[in-house]
């Protein structure tokens, strides 16, 4: 089966602390370094979803107003 462009699927085990090891070429193609910080959504019905780190810092700055390229 051909996946389409873009698009990937992994498998990650839980440890008995309730980490997950993100696989390699993930954290190659998201850019995910050790250190950062990653947003993670819930949705009971849906699942659960790790938007692109920047998402991060762009819902924050939506959520107290401050445009991009604003200066702090």
């Amino acid at each position: 089966m051909n996946r389409p462009e873009g698009k990937y699927a992994w498998t990650a085990t839980v440890g008995e602390k309730g980490q997950i090891v993100i696989p390699k070429q993930a954290r190659d193609i998201f850019g995910i370094k050790p250190g950062d910080t990653l947003l993670l959504l819930g949705d009971e019905q849906r699942g659960i979803a790790i938007p692109p780190k920047g998402a991060f810092a762009e819902l924050f700055g939506i959520a107290y107003g401050k445009e991009e390229g604003d200066e702090d």
